[in-house]
């Protein structure tokens, strides 16, 4: 049974679905990925390089993030 109330009628909201959850979601990914590169900046040897390209993935993660979150604020502002 879903819940009912403002809280399911804010869920319902278009911006909501479509902007605000998957910004969110970039947004961690963003943050998981700047922990990854910073983890890797610090290590202690230096050839352990691994091959997940951290800095790429969290400044696009961050940008789509960015456009996603600038959507949803204004389809929260059109609401």
């Amino acid at each position: 049974m879903l819940p009912q109330g403002p809280l399911a009628d804010w869920f319902d909201q278009d911006w909501v679905q479509w902007f605000l959850l998957p910004g969110l979601t970039a947004l961690g990914l963003a943050l998981l990925a700047w922990r990854g590169d910073r983890r890797r900046m610090r290590r202690s040897d230096p050839d352990a390089v691994g091959w997940m390209p951290w800095r790429d993935v969290a400044f696009w993660s961050a940008f789509a993030a960015l456009l996603l979150l600038v959507g949803a604020f204004r389809g929260w502002l059109a609401s």
